[in-house]
């Protein structure tokens, strides 16, 4: 859609939009005001202060369009959705650090919290005995053992190219999730939850000094197992309260956590107890979503899981038999329960020592096992405190499962920093999440894209207050920037921090920033003590800060993330076949990503989801973003490359999922023609869609990733092919 400058805008225009003709009077009125107090009608300037003066979550998102894309015309690439006020960057976590020793880190060329986050993000990565040791001191981490160092370069091996972290010390992450300091004290609040179907009821709290009570008393009791030391023990349950209790108590007691996310087959299930050899598993009798009850128990008893410990979902009526050498969550606590209240002493393992088994998503064949080890908490938490500015009393919301990293990370990034985490047991896609985020408070907000559009395309978010959040984290895929448009003004604008990383790193390699400005659907920086690469043509590293688009690759040191995989071998996987650069082999990640001309990153995908048109490389993310604007009956789209029957270059089909069912029966030539239109004229006249196919949905992973590779390998059987 075309739209008006600024300053062309009518009245007229604005009650075009549905809204009532004194509402639109004030409503130009205000915007002419700004205008001419602010000068051009082109600029981030005037941008800002609409956002911040006029654009409210009640008026109609087209108009929030019609002003964003009128105030940014003629602006070009990466317009600003979001820019750093000084006097509130300074109150950060990093811009306090920098306020107090900026120079003492950058010399004279500190100048002030904002103009000054590359230079420190560079010092972060070319000299990392400085930088870690300060951010542990701002985490307040306590070691048992201190380390020698931070980083041993000199016992780098081929196997293992990314050094050795914090040779020496001795921890335990949950001891520092549990223990006072001058970030809290024992009465503050650090779970906020609610449980689905009681949405009228005040939400539910528990404060340091409970949790700590709850997390002692499992740990005993799982000294009375009488499990071998470092024993893996698996959860499989929903992210409620009693999970990040167990969780915390595996760690403290020393053993090891097995991720496994509560929507696995037994299947699924089995294989990921068979790898790591799991001695025991928690988990929930049923998991209670509306009237439905899914049974969660029975799925592990068909995976032939070893002992049990079954706890009572809420609300729950099931009262079912159990194996003979499982346990109830109740009798599992009583074998403990002379000791309630009875500190329990934190088990301190090397740095190296494993933590958490995660496990990659993988379509085909069995997972990755990726270990966490005690320094990856210790990364989780400091991407928290770095890129979004978690502080003592923020109240941070992810809808996540602690079968995947986000889980796990959660449960460190809020407590190491001395916030509480809200935890929502029910679905996050409807106005009961809605809600709780309003009645928590939350202060910053974990998103998927996807869940952001299934807010948007229901208005479920409609009534209700996040002016209390001060900013969103993103992750998981690639974003949009009309729904990260609409998300940002549920919380009058303020931003969106894109995070991507991996299971494998405990957090991300890319992010944004509060002391940077941040365009949509962008990343405007490597994470703090990373260095990233773009890998040309050649499959080496594109000029430092040159525009371009490649697989993406990282330096190898890199605290907190994978040496080892249980069931593979890690060097393959990360670091053979990839270039080297300064005499550094670089490590592999997968993903296809673009940098652009104004120093911006975005997403494209997996390398492997790029798709080669008449000689030219593209990325489905790429394809994919102008489709899904082409129409509004369009919820979401899937970029192919097919490979006729016969052999010859690919052919593009575009997999369209519609809002309304009853429209995939309607004529896909209009379709093809606009993708066409569009696509030729906003990426290559030379692309051109050979096939639109409908689809109910589109096939994904259990992180809800779209799986192109099974999509297309579906289209080829169908016999999509032998139309092109």
């Amino acid at each position: 859609m075309a739209y008006k400058s600024l300053d062309t805008i009518t009245r007229s225009d604005i009650e075009a939009l549905g809204i009532s003709g004194d509402v639109a009077a004030k409503l130009h009125r205000d915007l002419q005001e700004i205008i001419r107090n602010h000068g051009s009608a082109t600029s981030p300037e005037i941008w800002i202060q609409i956002s911040r003066r006029i654009l409210h979550p009640n008026l109609p998102f087209s108009f929030h369009q019609m002003i964003y894309y009128g105030c940014y015309k003629d602006f070009g690439p990466d317009p600003p959705a979001w820019i750093p006020d000084p006097k509130d960057a300074s109150l950060t976590n990093v811009g306090k650090l920098l306020e107090s020793r900026g120079k003492e880190f950058l010399g004279e060329d500190y100048k002030n919290p904002i103009s000054s986050f590359s230079n420190f993000q560079k010092f972060s990565v070319s000299n990392p005995e400085v930088y870690w040791r300060t951010v542990l001191e701002e985490l307040n981490i306590l070691f048992s053992v201190p380390p020698k160092c931070i980083l041993e370069k000199k016992n780098t091996s081929k196997d293992n190219p990314g050094g050795v972290w914090l040779p020496g010390a001795y921890l335990n992450p949950a001891r520092n999730c549990l223990t006072n300091g001058f970030k809290r004290r024992s009465d503050d609040v650090v779970i906020r939850w609610r449980d689905e179907g009681s949405d009228d009821l005040p939400v539910n709290t528990m404060t340091l000094v409970e949790l700590r009570a709850q997390v002692w008393l499992a740990a005993y009791a799982l000294n009375a197992l009488d499990l071998e030391e470092e024993s893996a023990i698996a959860i499989d349950m929903p992210m409620n309260v009693e999970a990040v209790i167990i969780y915390l108590a595996i760690v403290l007691a020393g053993h090891v956590v097995v991720s496994i996310a509560d929507s696995f087959s037994p299947r699924e299930i089995s294989t990921r107890l068979k790898i790591s050899k799991a001695k025991a598993i928690f988990t929930q009798d049923v998991i209670v979503r509306g009237d439905k009850s899914i049974p969660l128990y029975r799925r592990v008893v068909d995976a032939e899981a070893p002992m049990a410990i079954v706890v009572p979902a809420r609300g729950s009526r099931c009262r079912m038999k159990l194996r003979q050498n499982d346990l109830s969550w109740n009798d599992f606590l009583g074998k403990a329960r002379s000791l309630r209240g009875v500190e329990y002493i934190a088990v301190e393992k090397p740095a190296g020592a494993y933590t958490n088994i995660l496990f990659s998503s993988g379509t085909t064949g069995d997972p990755k096992a990726i270990p966490w080890t005690n320094i990856t908490p210790l990364k989780a938490a400091a991407d928290a405190w770095c890129h979004l500015d978690v502080q003592r009393g923020d109240i941070v919301a992810w809808p996540t499962n602690l079968g995947w990293m986000m889980g796990p990370w959660l449960v460190y990034a809020s407590l190491i920093n001395g916030a509480c985490m809200a935890l929502y047991n029910g679905s996050p896609l409807g106005p009961a999440f809605a809600k709780f985020v309003q009645d928590a408070e939350v202060t910053m907000l974990g998103v998927i894209p996807s869940i952001v559009r299934t807010w948007q395309n229901s208005n479920s978010t409609s009534g209700y207050d996040w002016s209390q959040i001060r900013c969103f984290g993103s992750t998981g895929e690639a974003s949009n920037v009309d729904e990260y448009l609409w998300l940002m003004g549920r919380a009058h604008y303020k931003p969106v921090i894109e995070y991507c990383g991996g299971t494998e790193i405990g957090g991300g390699f890319i992010t944004g920033s509060m002391l940077q400005t941040q365009s949509l659907a962008a990343f405007s920086t490597a994470a703090m003590g990373f260095k990233l690469f773009i890998l040309g043509e050649d499959g080496n590293p594109l000029p430092p800060n040159a525009p371009g688009v490649g697989e993406l690759a990282l330096c190898p040191h890199m605290l907190g993330a994978s040496s080892t995989l249980l069931n593979g071998n890690h060097f393959n996987v990360y670091f053979k076949g990839m270039p080297s650069f300064q005499g550094q082999i670089l490590r592999r990640h997968g993903d296809l990503f673009e940098r652009t001309s104004k120093g911006y990153y975005r997403a494209h995908g997996r390398a492997d989801d790029t798709m080669n048109l008449g000689g030219i490389k593209v990325g489905s993310i790429e394809i994919e973003r102008v489709c899904n604007s082409i129409d509004d009956s369009i919820l979401e789209t899937a970029a192919i490359g097919v490979p006729p029957p016969n052999g010859g270059p690919e052919q593009l089909v575009i997999a369209v999922v519609f809002k309304n069912p009853e429209l995939s029966n309607q004529d896909l030539s209009r379709l093809k023609k606009s993708f066409n239109t569009e696509i030729q004229k906003k990426l290559n006249p030379l692309f051109k869609v050979a096939s639109v196919v409908p689809l109910p949905s589109l096939p994904r992973t259990a992180t809800n990733k779209v799986m192109r590779r099974v999509l297309r390998q579906q289209l080829t059987q169908t016999g999509i092919n032998s139309k092109l």
